[in-house]
């Protein structure tokens, strides 16, 4: 029996529908993968938290940041009592390392960074490749003004009179500050331009470092907030000349503004909540809640007080929007007076390496 004459127009419809199943399994194949993350991100954010979440401070232990993390987490373990929350030092390069610790974790809510202002300078330093935008806000927890602070047994009582002694120095006069880039480093900035001044800036790997510097003498004075050296200004080793603020604060009745001897000059820095941008919604909320509940707890509100940290909360869009504005005005500032930072090296202890070449500036 003679073979059967295939006929071109089925086998090439044939081959044509299967062309069509072949791309739409590779089609279907691809969609799966790609929803992949989404579906194990919601698996994720459904059980949230089935673990400890850990908060990472990126400066040291004993500073302002620091103890904000831990009386953080210990007021929310009635808030959110299935975990507890630990906290992890990882200081260096004013904050880049912390924050890129979070970062480069996976956006799961289990890894927290205590953020700080510096997010919005350090990039415009060119001293981060990230910036706030990698980040999803949960909640601003803290605010606090710079202090200029010097040892109990120096020779200047008065800001008046240690602006006069930086000026007979010419550039002498050691200032400690959290880092360079760090907000406090760039309000002695400002104060050097309002004040007709300059300072040698002395950049630490955070406040307690920096701290510990001015008790042992190596540097002149230091501008960090007044929570960070409160406990020494009251048991009598150091002295608050003055404070970078529109008001007086209650810890510190008897410390002066910056403004009162007439300096136009008033300087903050914050620090908040925030985990890696792509952490799901739901785990974000979990969270917003959470820092909500805490932050109206007095347990919350009497611990900032002990160490005299400002209370300033607010909730995930607020806090967004205020870091867009200091993104704004940090860029603006640094561009104006051309601060950069450049390699460089100090003679005292555990110093940051780098020193910022400037123009002035003030964070008003």
């Amino acid at each position: 029996m003679p073979a059967r004459k295939r006929d071109p127009d089925i086998s090439a419809k044939a081959a044509g529908a299967n062309r069509a199943v072949w791309r739409r399994r590779q089609l279907l194949q691809s969609l799966g993968m790609a929803a992949l993350p989404w579906v194990m991100a919601r698996a994720s954010a459904d059980g949230f938290p089935s673990r400890p979440i850990e908060i990472i401070v990126p400066a040291s232990a004993g500073g302002g940041t620091d103890a904000l993390a831990r009386v953080f987490a210990e007021a929310a373990r009635k808030h959110l009592p299935q975990q507890s929350f630990v906290v992890n030092n990882k200081p260096g390069a004013s904050g880049v390392v912390g924050m890129n610790d979070v970062l480069g974790s996976r956006p799961d809510g289990y890894k927290l960074c205590m953020l700080t202002a510096e997010v919005t300078t350090l990039p415009h330093l060119g001293l981060a490749k990230f910036d706030h935008t990698k980040f999803e806000p949960i909640a601003r927890l803290n605010a606090d003004p710079a202090a200029i602070t010097v040892r109990a047994d120096a020779p200047w009582n008065t800001l008046e009179e240690f602006l006069i002694a930086a000026k007979t120095q010419a550039g002498a006069m050691k200032v400690g500050n959290g880092g360079s880039g760090s907000v406090y480093h760039l309000s002695a900035i400002g104060l050097e331009d309002k004040a007709g001044v300059a300072f040698n800036h002395i950049p630490y790997a955070g406040a307690a470092p920096a701290v510990v510097a001015l008790l042992g003498g190596h540097i002149d004075a230091l501008d960090v907030s007044p929570a960070e050296v409160g406990t020494h200004v009251q048991a009598g080793k150091l002295k608050m000349l003055g404070i970078m603020a529109n008001e007086r604060i209650a810890a510190f009745g008897n410390v002066p503004t910056f403004k009162e001897r007439k300096i136009d000059l008033a300087s903050s820095t914050w620090r908040g909540l925030a985990a890696p941008r792509g952490t799901p919604a739901p785990v974000i909320d979990t969270m917003r809640s959470v820092a909500r509940n805490v932050a109206a707890d007095p347990v919350f509100k009497d611990g900032l007080n002990k160490l005299t940290l400002g209370w300033a909360y607010l909730d995930a869009p607020e806090f967004a929007q205020a870091i867009v504005r200091d993104h704004e005005y940090f860029g603006h500032l640094i561009r104006k007076n051309g601060i950069r930072i450049q390699a460089g090296s100090h003679g005292s202890p555990e110093p940051a390496q780098a020193r910022s070449i400037v123009c002035g500036g003030a964070h008003a």
